[in-house]
């Protein structure tokens, strides 16, 4: 009897731990305005066409909206996080409201056809719309040509 009610009052106990916290990625414009956030780009195979991308983006401007709210982890962290990894209008959705935010920018890098070419693409997303604004893409002879021709790529995704 004492048995049965310590493995009860033990049952009881494991019962009444909190769940875990989600991780939130919410971004925020002090002013209250709508926030346009810029998602760094991410890829393995090529870091270095990642981070002329990011350090590009995050200079991007778009009509109506204040300076990017950069956030802190990728599209793909996010989308882990909230167990949505297809490259759907309705996941892209999800993580806009993760982040709280109205317009999202970000890129997708990987290989191109030819055997050192990269091709990157930009993708403006109206979360509030759920839908694609605009997305441009260029195949990239190298590496190396990334710095020099990426601001043309972001500028084509965020023109009005």
């Amino acid at each position: 009897m004492v048995v049965a009610g310590l493995v009860g009052g033990i049952g009881l106990g494991v019962g009444c731990v909190p769940a875990p916290k989600r991780t939130t990625y919410s971004l925020t414009n002090a002013d209250g305005s709508p926030v346009f956030a810029v998602l760094p780009a991410e890829s393995a195979e090529f870091p270095g066409v990642a981070r002329a991308t990011t350090d590009r983006m995050r200079r991007a401007r778009i009509k109506g909206f204040g300076p990017p709210a950069m956030s802190k982890v990728s599209l793909e962290v996010v989308q882990l996080s909230i167990e949505c990894v297809e490259p759907t209008v309705a996941c892209y959705a999800r993580v806009g409201e993760e982040l709280a935010a109205t317009q999202m920018l970000f890129a997708k890098i990987e290989p191109g056809p030819g055997r050192e070419q990269v091709k990157v693409t930009v993708t403006l997303f109206d979360v509030a719309g759920q839908r694609r604004t605009r997305a441009a893409a260029k195949v990239f002879a190298t590496e190396e040509d990334v710095p020099y021709g990426i601001g043309d790529v972001i500028a084509e995704a965020t023109r009005p």
